[in-house]
């Protein structure tokens, strides 16, 4: 008997791919994803900003700190990114503000949030759920995912009708 160095059975229930991808596009599917958990962290604090701007006039680090369940180092070290980034400006004494770049962002990310909400609520996900797991799929879906999304709502929204 012959043991096979490296080689594991499969788990029950897992099925392993009958065959991986070329190298570069399943290197690509990985770098797009690395580059997705990148710019999420900056995506979600553009989106907070512009919305404690529009509720109460005012993004501060401690707010943001707060909301995000983050130190307020970690808020004052991200917020230098975004300006950095050319996203966000500050003022002494008054808080953080977004660019023209960086409202953009945040309704893009806001737009992308709704729609990963809407389908996941149409798929019968409950409300408090599908909030909560858009947080994470809103940074990684895809263009052409989103216009599928897009379609399927509308068509449903149509056939509703």
């Amino acid at each position: 008997m012959t043991a096979t160095p490296n080689r594991r059975p499969p788990r029950p229930g897992a099925n392993p791919p009958a065959e991986l991808p070329a190298e570069p596009a399943q290197a690509a599917r990985h770098r797009r994803a690395r580059t997705a958990r990148a710019s999420a962290l900056l995506e979600d604090y553009v989106e907070l900003i512009d919305d404690l701007l529009a509720t109460g006039g005012e993004a501060r680090a401690t707010d943001i700190a707060r909301r995000l369940g983050v130190s307020h180092a970690t808020a004052i070290n991200t917020i230098s990114r975004l300006k950095t980034a050319g996203l966000a400006h500050s003022k002494p004494y008054r808080g953080v503000f977004l660019t023209e770049a960086g409202h953009a962002l945040a309704e893009t990310v806001r737009a992308r949030h709704r729609l990963v909400v809407d389908l996941l609520r149409a798929i019968g996900v409950p409300e408090e759920v599908a909030e909560a797991d858009a947080e994470g799929i809103e940074h990684h879906v895809s263009e052409p995912s989103l216009k599928a999304f897009e379609a399927f709502l509308r068509e449903r929204a149509a056939r509703s009708a």
